[in-house]
């Protein structure tokens, strides 16, 4: 049973990296047009600018937890550095390099204990997958010149 449990695991890490290296490439392509990233830059400025993500800025503030426990929308400030990371380039190793960059500084330095790591990257993972879901939203629905 443990030898079926670790080629499962081995399947479902298998299927990531390559689902990755999949989307990897379809970035790449329309990284190496800028004319693409021109527009989605001016896309992704725009939400900013007309304050399209209140909402969810407003689902990032837990009334009910400690204050001093609260992240302070460290999604939004990796967001921020991402889109301007990718004003200066549109090589895919530096934009995942500024990435990790910003994960290292705001995830996983700041965790004390295993425990806590977990607890923050779980919590960052949701609330990241969560503007990112909001960001294609507005994006498909109010900026679709942004999709090339």
């Amino acid at each position: 049973s443990s030898s079926l449990t670790e080629a499962q695991e081995f399947v479902k890490r298998l299927r990531r990296q390559t689902d990755l290296c999949n989307m990897v490439k379809t970035v790449r392509a329309l990284l190496n047009n800028n004319s693409t990233v021109t527009v989605l830059r001016s896309g992704l400025h725009a939400i900013f600018n007309e304050k399209s993500l209140d909402v969810t800025k407003d689902l990032f503030q837990e009334k009910f937890r400690n204050p001093k426990k609260r992240q302070k929308n460290i999604q939004l400030k990796c967001l921020k550095n991402f889109i301007s990371s990718l004003a200066s380039s549109t090589d895919i190793r530096e934009l995942l390099s500024s990435l990790s960059s910003d994960l290292q500084t705001f995830v996983i330095k700041p965790s004390k204990s295993k425990e806590a790591f977990k607890e923050q990257a779980s919590d960052f993972m949701l609330k990241w997958n969560l503007l990112l879901s909001n960001v294609g939203k507005i994006l498909t629905i109010n900026r679709t010149d942004s999709f090339g």
